[in-house]
């Protein structure tokens, strides 16, 4: 992401960023609707010969007002950082999203944020983007505020999919959940991917001849458990095919952290350490126990065939899919 900052809106933005386009709002998953208005912040960036930012809240408004309700957040931020990257955009900036935060006046939140921190020209937002104590700033406030401060505003119409439905992020948390992840990269426009480092596990699929890359994901990731076909991006941006297991092993991680297991074909080597990136192409089967390990084996033999088979067809959604997972 050479060129591309990520940033806090609690630390001054550096004066080549400031005076720029801003996309505002929460992207989680950066889907096909979340798109629609990111492209025309970037159009219009360019019409202008300004920078193109994004703005988000961290962690998510939800997790503020609702810690009771799990969330399975999409992109947390280094993903949603390398998505807004390969966009074409110049910097990702949070601003931390506190109690304290969210009892700012909508008129605080445009003077202090949108106009000292970043110093816009122009804002690019959805249709219903509300801001403020109470939300009580909304669509016509923030283009009466854009007249009174000196900045213009684009608003962008619910993205709707080819069945007329709005794309949104629940509806693609919900697909996931149910393993559906070719229905869920449809409404992403890309293949549904996760980054993380890679850990030590219990070394049991070296001994059988199928060497797992171990990711443990975050223990709100709902992801449904089972086996998919994968593509795993080493940190030095090398990609492989592989068969992935997605489950939760609460006798050996006692956090209950989800772990991603990969076995990452035409590869050997030690990965520990490394930040690597699994993009999800099909969902396989569910976990099955198995009489004995040659079952197993015999079953894991099964599993890389059958994703050899459905990745050796696959073809990229969009240029965005073509740069995370081919």
């Amino acid at each position: 992401m050479a060129g591309f900052h990520h940033l806090s809106a609690s630390t001054p933005l550096p004066a080549d960023l400031r005076g720029g386009v801003v996309a505002i709002g929460n992207f989680d998953g950066v889907h096909r609707g979340h798109q629609a208005v990111l492209e025309r912040a970037l159009a219009e960036s360019v019409r202008r010969a300004v920078p193109a930012l994004v703005l988000t809240f961290e962690p998510h408004p939800r997790k503020v007002f609702r810690p009771d309700l799990p969330l399975f957040v999409l992109t947390p931020p280094p993903m949603k950082a390398r998505l807004l990257s390969l966009l074409g955009f110049a910097a990702l900036v949070e601003q931390p999203f506190t109690r304290d935060f969210a009892s700012l006046s909508a008129e605080a939140f445009v003077t202090e944020v949108l106009e000292r921190t970043l110093g816009i020209t122009h804002a690019v937002t959805g249709f219903d983007f509300h801001f403020g104590k109470d939300r009580q700033g909304g669509p016509a406030y923030l283009m009466a505020a854009g007249d009174r401060h000196g900045f213009g505003v684009t608003l962008v119409d619910a993205f709707r999919d080819e069945g007329a439905e709005v794309i949104s992020s629940s509806r693609i948390r919900t697909l996931l959940c149910d393993g559906a992840v070719a229905e869920a990269a449809g409404l992403l426009g890309y293949r549904f991917t996760v980054q993380s480092e890679v850990v030590g596990g219990q070394q049991l699929g070296r001994t059988l001849g199928f060497p797992t890359a171990n990711m443990r994901l975050s223990a709100e990731a709902g992801l449904k458990e089972g086996i998919y076909a994968v593509r795993f991006r080493r940190a030095d941006g090398t990609l492989h095919d592989g068969v992935a297991s997605f489950g939760r092993r609460p006798t050996v991680d006692d956090n209950g952290a989800p772990l991603l297991e990969t076995f990452v074909f035409d590869f050997s080597g030690d990965l520990y350490g490394q930040i690597c990136q699994v993009s999800f192409f099909g969902f396989l089967r569910s976990e099955i126990k198995f009489d004995g390990l040659d079952a197993l084996i015999v079953q894991m033999k099964r599993d890389e065939e059958e994703a050899r088979a459905l990745l050796a067809g696959v073809k990229p959604l969009s240029q965005l899919d073509a740069a995370i997972a081919f």
